[in-house]
């Protein structure tokens, strides 16, 4: 690391320290040419893969962008939109690698933000998954309801045992 003072191209690492939950380090450094210590802050930079094969950096500020959009007119405050952003990057970045398609973001949107707001999520799946016509809709609205607030989509209820009296009502 050159020295930013006297442009020496070497300095010493004094002292080490994670931030931002350890997404960045902190590097305190000391230059053996001047005597002059300074900070460098090192981050795993994780790329975005597009459609196009055009790679950028993630941003959590494009996610955040796209989901409140979804939410637009919804119930939905922007803390709860930013706590999203967060979950989804930190699902993203929990792969390990260094490179991750943009598909595989937006799969990792789709669940938290139906457990957020199940309108905000069918405005985003259908244009993520590209619906087509209705029937793509009434699939996507079906599976919603078949799994209920709590459950994946395509999973199914599970079984109450059966007291001798009348099974409860589902779903209304």
């Amino acid at each position: 690391m050159r020295c930013p003072y006297c442009r020496h191209a070497d300095s010493r690492v004094v002292d080490s320290r994670e931030a931002d939950d350890g997404q960045l380090i902190r590097r305190r450094r000391s230059c053996p040419e001047c005597g002059k210590r300074f900070t460098t802050v090192e981050e795993a930079v994780l790329a975005v893969v597009k459609r196009s094969g055009v790679t950028e950096p993630f941003s959590r500020t494009k996610i955040m962008s796209g989901v409140r959009k979804a939410c637009q007119g919804r119930p939905v405050d922007e803390d709860s939109i930013a706590k999203l952003a967060q979950r989804v990057e930190e699902a993203v970045r929990a792969r390990g690698a260094a490179e991750i398609p943009s598909h595989d973001v937006g799969l990792a949107i789709l669940t938290p933000l139906r457990e957020l707001d199940q309108v905000a999520y069918l405005r985003f799946a259908s244009v993520y998954k590209s619906f087509d016509s209705l029937d793509e809709f009434e699939k996507e609205i079906a599976a919603l309801r078949e799994a209920g607030p709590d459950r994946e989509p395509g999973t199914r209820h599970p079984v109450a045992p059966r007291s001798g009296g009348r099974a409860p009502k589902l779903n209304g």
